[in-house]
């Protein structure tokens, strides 16, 4: 555990974010958002470290969390390991994590306060004024959680809907591919009730889709597992996509539109841009 510390403490200061742009208006909402990250692994401590140092430049106000938050044992020593320590000086400066179940994940993590959950595999958070956040459980996406989600929508009055799960919509990973079922029956209330944006992870890389049916999609499921190569090269879904490195992202709101950069655990940037409500990519 010491090593690991120290290792954190020594990358913090010897890494500098370059590329990281700083908020587009001061009075904008910030957050990052990481996926498939929980090894306790070096490449977790790197991006975590990326995410403290980013923070000097853009100051986000929390994490967004989407699945597969602890690979393997759950014990107290292992929520430390892959979790505490990795992003220890953003929990440390008072950053909250917002976390969804993936796969590999144990339901009991909801309970867990640090991923402010509580208690709940699903959930929402508003933390502005015209934006709320949707935390969905894709591993069991049965009728009364496809209820809940219905009557929040519904009334949530907001400009900016979010939605977070694991497993993807959409997909050109050679491996998992997407989730087909779970669209047809998560699809039809995300357009009828305005979802402006969805993250998933699952896919061990990096990929923002071209928008379907209104929709922004992206798959970040990178942050600590890699898939190398595990992205289709001539997929037609695909805007941009990343399968060299560890990745995480940045994004803001400032009004109508949402700034996003995307950046290796080294601090480059591989992808970036802005998207608005009237569903156009600039």
């Amino acid at each position: 555990m010491l090593l690991q510390v120290l290792f954190l403490v020594l990358y913090c200061y010897s890494s500098w974010a370059a590329e990281v742009r700083g908020p587009a208006k001061p009075d904008s909402l910030r957050f990052a958002v990481i996926g498939d990250s929980g090894t306790g692994d070096r490449p977790e401590y790197e991006v975590g470290a990326q995410l403290a140092k980013a923070r000097e430049t853009f100051p986000f106000e929390f994490v967004v969390m989407l699945g597969d938050n602890l690979y393997g044992a759950e014990t107290p020593r292992d929520f430390q390991q892959k979790f505490e320590l990795p992003y220890k000086a953003l929990l440390d400066n008072g950053v909250k994590f917002y976390a969804a179940l993936g796969n590999h994940d144990d339901p009991n993590q909801r309970f867990y306060k640090q991923f402010n959950m509580n208690g709940q595999k699903y959930y929402t958070f508003k933390p502005r004024n015209g934006v709320r956040f949707f935390a969905l459980d894709s591993n069991y996406m049965d009728r009364p959680q496809l209820q809940w989600l219905e009557n929040e929508l519904k009334a949530s009055g907001s400009d900016w809907k979010i939605c977070f799960f694991h497993h993807p919509l959409y997909s050109s990973g050679d491996r998992h591919g997407p989730s087909l079922e779970l669209r047809a029956i998560l699809e039809p209330l995300l357009i009828k009730y305005g979802v402006n944006l969805v993250l998933s992870g699952h896919e061990h890389f990096y990929e923002r889709i071209k928008p379907q049916r209104d929709i922004y999609y992206f798959i970040l499921g990178s942050s600590a597992k890699l898939r190398t190569g595990g992205i289709g090269v001539s997929s037609e879904l695909t805007v941009k996509g990343f399968a060299r490195d560890r990745t995480f992202m940045l994004m803001e709101i400032a009004g109508d539109q949402l700034h996003f950069q995307t950046l290796t655990r080294t601090g480059a940037l591989i992808d970036s841009g802005i998207l608005d409500q009237l569903k156009k990519v600039k």
